[in-house]
């Protein structure tokens, strides 16, 4: 597990230098670690490097995972594709939920927030790229699901995700990046309290903080390439 934490390491110093090379702190973007498909060894190994927020796209692999664990100082992200019959464990076992694009999911993820655990945080993944085949809410109707989850009172309304197609080159990697960071202005020149902008992956980190990410999602280049046989039959892959 040594090479986890030397990823670690090479992951932060990345942050650190694009953050500063866009002016930025980087104690203000957050490094959201996911484990999908990996076990808890490999979390626990990179929770003894100092890593606390782990993110996880299939919820039996992951309620399972946080149960091995069992880590209190955990901070536990839902990152992927969810279905209205799988939106109790979530709600239960994590604390923030990154992949919301409809009203029904929300509304459920409320419903089924359990009150001592307090608002569950949720960003609305937004569809940037216009792809078919990508979950996501368009730009257009943002702004109605916006305002009508931040009246859900289970849920806490933080912001904004995206997976854009994969593009080459620094400049077209942050025009995506871009559009969702505009998209996030308007949400709170509306009126809402709204912070948080969850893009960039392995290939782009860079781009996503040059263009305001509080939240890069890695996995890749910390626990390593994954088999196509790890991830669970039928679940979309979000690269990492």
């Amino acid at each position: 597990m040594g090479a986890i934490v030397d990823n670690l390491q090479a992951v932060r110093a990345r942050i650190a230098a694009a953050a500063l090379h866009a002016g930025r702190d980087p104690a203000t973007i957050g490094l959201l670690a996911v484990s999908k498909t990996f076990g808890a060894d490999a979390v626990i190994a990179a929770r003894a490097a100092g890593q606390q927020a782990f993110g996880e796209n299939y919820v039996q692999e992951a309620v399972d995972k946080i149960a091995q664990v069992d880590d209190p100082g955990i901070e536990w992200h839902f990152i992927g594709p969810l279905q209205s019959n799988k939106t109790r464990p979530v709600a239960e076992h994590f604390h923030w939920v990154h992949s919301v694009s409809s009203l029904r999911i929300a509304q459920r993820l409320s419903d089924q927030r359990p009150a001592g655990l307090g608002p569950l945080s949720i960003c609305l993944q937004v569809n940037v790229s216009g792809e078919a085949t990508k979950a996501g809410v368009s730009e257009a109707e943002l702004p109605a699901l916006a305002q009508a989850v931040a009246a859900l009172p289970g849920l806490r309304l933080r912001g904004l995700m995206c997976i854009p197609a994969p593009a080459d080159g620094m400049d077209a990697q942050r025009r995506p990046f871009a559009r969702l960071a505009q998209m996030l202005r308007r949400l709170q020149v509306a009126g809402l309290a709204v912070d948080t902008l969850s893009m960039g992956m392995s290939d782009d980190l860079e781009a996503a903080i040059a263009e305001g990410a509080t939240w890069v999602r890695v996995g890749t280049a910390i626990f390593g390439v994954r088999t196509p046989a790890a991830a669970p039959s039928g679940d979309p892959e979000e690269r990492t």
